[in-house]
């Protein structure tokens, strides 16, 4: 079953250059690298800041964009990784492995649904 996994409060990551940074991609690869050891890894990526972000909503049948999230939240999502997971129990114990969240960031796991006759979901 697919897992998605959604990284909060992750923007103040250490950045290249910082002495913290070299540590951190090292741990958040080696998560990844147990993924793939799982055959669970699908995909992860982290999102540039959230003040990258445009929200789209239609309104009256025209596009309404807005710069940033749409929700004002202290909680911004910062990144994710889509797993493979055998059930909840894996995923849960996954998520207490993930670097993001021994530093502070929040993981929200969250099962994909698969709907009959969709037609663009990750097999």
């Amino acid at each position: 079953m697919h897992y998605m996994f959604l990284i909060y409060n992750c923007e103040n990551r250490p950045k290249p250059g910082d002495p913290q940074f070299d540590e951190i991609l090292t741990r958040v690869n080696a998560f990844a690298d147990e993924c793939r050891r799982r055959n669970a890894f699908v995909a992860g990526d982290p999102l540039k800041p959230v003040g990258t972000a445009t929200t789209v909503r239609i309104e009256q049948g025209k596009a309404m964009l807005t710069d940033g999230p749409f929700a004002e939240t202290h909680e911004h999502l910062g990144g994710y990784y889509l797993l493979d997971c055998r059930d909840l129990d894996e995923a849960l114990e996954l998520a207490e492995l993930m670097p993001q969240a021994q530093f502070g960031s929040t993981i929200e796991v969250r099962p994909v649904d698969h709907i009959p006759g969709l037609n663009h979901g990750v097999e």
